[in-house]
């Protein structure tokens, strides 16, 4: 098109000179101002000649159509003929890109495109298939949609083709069988459906990696892909494929099904013992135990087996080399002691997540982990476990979750648990550890999630404990703690979940205990509690109840001695959805601000929440006689009860779970295999 213009503009150029001979060339191009020199000056006005408005056509002609060219792509002039018509025709037809294409410096042919990010929609143009030469296609991440062109065979010289993170549909392309020169194939995050035909294993000699996962394919995986000798890189990852996993024959680097339907047992991958890095079956229905011979992998860096149906004892002689680097074998049905040993030099291990919970597993926890000093996460929770934390596990100082929870541990937490300097959670919940909190917990300033509920844990809450001033979720419910509320837990600033219930917490409740500015749940229910509740306006008229994770946000502290009216300040609290004051000795009239709490479902859908408190006026007529506002309380106050503290219990869980998912997983196992994301 430029061409075109510059040769039209040149002849107009040519007309000029015949006009206006005593004008060089160059001011054409370099000077158009000069022209307004030409204009002659009569009576006072400028009278412009003819030639002017000649050089004015002349550079406008010149400018315009070719700045359009250039805003096309400046690269396009350099383009074989060839190739320029299907560029042009692409930028027409998914409105224009200026950039992702390289040519050879030869012959001018198109060897790369890469339109990827481009927030291209649609269906491919056929005009795509005239780039013959094309080495490199990248479509990847646009909303790309429809059936691959059949035209697709014509691009035979195709070594890289990412279609991946569109909406394709159908089956898998067959105008891809013909492309014998692909080096890497990835089809993933479409939606694809069907079996994945046989010729995929075997329509390239040079395959080396092969992405299908995210998609819709079923069936059994083609029988060719076992014998596929280039592949090296397998992702057939999250689909609904089926059948038994057989042992491959080429030396895989990474093989990944995770999200599938496969059964039957784990193969050896005796041919990859020497190459294989990252094994992961997560999430499908593999039986029988752990064959030792995966261990014989010495290149293996992630294995992740979790989410299955393996079962029996993990074998002393399942011993991994120091080059794994994360381990998960959790949701199984494995039982036995743990082994001794995991990695055959744990000095030098490079281990960072060990993850067996969820299982069967029984007896101690075995010393020899406390030697893994790389780690930094360990998962043991919802075992059979027995016996006491090991007192050396602050020899673990890069470790930054701990989760031991669920168990049968016994016995006192270990004091150097403080060595742990890096902690973000720690977890002994629902164990029968015993004993006071150490005071020496101060030390861990980066704490963010502590949970000790369910335990015999007895003491007071140490005053050192102010030290910790990163903590978020706090749960030490269900225990034998005594004492007041005392300012170590005003420090606690970031503080969104709290639950000190069912232990032996007396005197009154603090004026600062509703001032947390992150605040979500304060779970204070059966107590020994007394005094009057704080006014919450009067503390701080700006606290929001509003931290949206996946649970409601809500204050219980029912089942206390709690006496007196309940301040009209707590209704100021905006975002509250759900509220217990049931089981005190309130009185007095339930405030008016009630009303404008539209978020509060407690007080419609669980009036029960005020139940056992014989001073409170929850009739339709008030204590003094007056009319109460239509909108109080209803029929089945019993039943409210009960449904509010179940709405407590699951908030609590799915806070819980939440915030560990933010917390823990967020920090910790972004160091760790992109295969473990649950």
């Amino acid at each position: 098109m430029c061409l075109v213009f510059n040769s039209f503009v040149r002849s107009v150029e040519i007309t000029i000179i015949t006009k206006c001979n005593s004008i060089p060339t160059f001011l054409f191009r370099k000077n158009i101002l000069y022209t307004a020199r030409l204009g002659m000056i009569e009576r006072g006005k400028i009278k412009v000649p003819t030639c002017f408005v000649l050089l004015l056509i002349s550079f406008l002609l010149l400018i315009i159509p070719c700045g359009f060219c250039a805003s096309l792509n400046p690269n396009i002039l350099g383009v074989d003929p060839r190739d320029r018509a299907a560029i042009l025709e692409l930028q027409s037809h998914f409105h224009g890109f200026n950039d992702g294409f390289s040519i050879s410096n030869r012959s001018g042919r198109l060897t790369t495109l890469n339109l990827s990010s481009l927030n291209l929609t649609g269906e491919i143009h056929p005009s795509l298939c005239n780039l013959t030469l094309l080495q490199t296609l990248i479509l990847s991440h646009n909303s790309l949609r429809g059936p691959i062109p059949s035209c697709f065979n014509l691009l035979t010289n195709l070594k890289l083709l990412d279609l991946s993170y569109n909406s394709f549909y159908g089956s898998a392309p067959q105008a891809v069988a013909t492309l014998n020169q692909l080096v890497v194939l990835d089809l993933s995050h479409n939606e694809y459906s069907g079996e994945i035909p046989e010729w995929i294993g075997n329509f390239s000699s040079k395959l080396e990696r092969l992405h299908l996962g995210f998609n819709n394919f079923s069936g059994d995986m083609p029988t060719t892909l076992y014998s596929a000798m280039s592949l090296l890189y397998l992702d057939l990852s999250h689909n609904n494929l089926t059948g038994v996993v057989g042992d491959f024959r080429q030396a895989l680097v990474q093989l990944n099904l995770d999200s599938n339907l496969f059964s039957g047992t784990l193969p050896c991958f005796l041919p990859a013992t020497k190459s294989l890095s990252l094994l992961n079956l997560a999430r499908n229905s593999i039986l029988g135990g752990i064959p030792a011979c995966i261990s014989t992998c010495r290149e293996l860096t992630q294995l992740n087996l979790s989410f299955n149906q393996l079962e029996y004892g993990i074998s002393p002689r399942l011993v991994f080399s120091e080059q794994l680097v994360t381990l998960d074998l959790s949701f199984n049905k494995l039982s036995g002691n743990l082994p001794s040993t995991i990695v055959g030099a744990p000095d030098k291990s490079s281990l960072l997540l060990f993850d067996v919970s969820n299982n069967l597993v029984t007896g101690e926890i075995p010393s020899s982990i406390t030697e893994l000093k790389n780690l930094k996460a360990l998962f043991l929770s919802h075992n059979l476990l027995s016996g006491e934390i090991p007192e050396r596990i602050g020899n673990l100082t890069y470790l930054q979750v701990i989760d031991l929870s669920h168990n049968a541990l016994s016995g006192n937490i270990p004091l150097n648990i403080v060595g742990c300097f890096q902690l973000l959670a720690l977890k002994l919940n629902n164990n029968n550890i015993s004993g006071q909190i150490p005071p020496e917990l101060d030390a861990l300033d980066s704490l963010r999630i502590l949970a000790l509920s369910n335990n015999r844990i007895s003491g007071e809450i140490p005053l050192t404990l102010a030290g910790c001033k990163s903590l978020e979720v706090v749960d030490l419910s269900s225990n034998e703690l005594s004492g007041s509320l005392n300012d170590a837990v005003s420090k606690w600033s970031k503080l969104r979940f709290l639950s000190l219930s069912h232990n032996m917490l007396n005197g009154s409740l603090p004026s600062w205990l509703f001032t947390f500015e992150a605040i979500k749940t304060i779970n204070l229910l059966g107590n020994k509690f007394s005094g009057y509740i704080p006014d919450v306006i009067s503390a701080r008229n700006e606290v929001l109840f509003n931290y949206k994770l996946t649970s409601r946000s809500g204050i219980d502290i029912s089942d206390n001695a709690l006496k007196g009216a309940i301040p009209a300040g707590m209704f100021g609290l905006q975002g509250l959805e759900y509220l217990n004051l049931s089981y005190n000795f309130l009185e007095g009239e339930i405030p008016a601000g009630m009303g404008k709490m539209f978020s509060l479902e407690g007080y419609w859908r669980f009036p029960g929440a005020f139940a056992g408190n014989p001073g409170l006026c929850l009739e339709e007529s008030s204590c003094d006689g007056k009319r109460r506002p239509s909108m109080l309380l209803r029929d089945g106050s019993e039943q409210g009860l009960i449904s509010v503290k179940i709405l407590c219990v699951t908030s609590f869980v799915s806070f819980y779970a939440g915030v560990i998912g933010l917390c823990c997983y967020g920090q910790t196992r972004n160091y760790m295999l992109q295969t473990k994301s649950y």
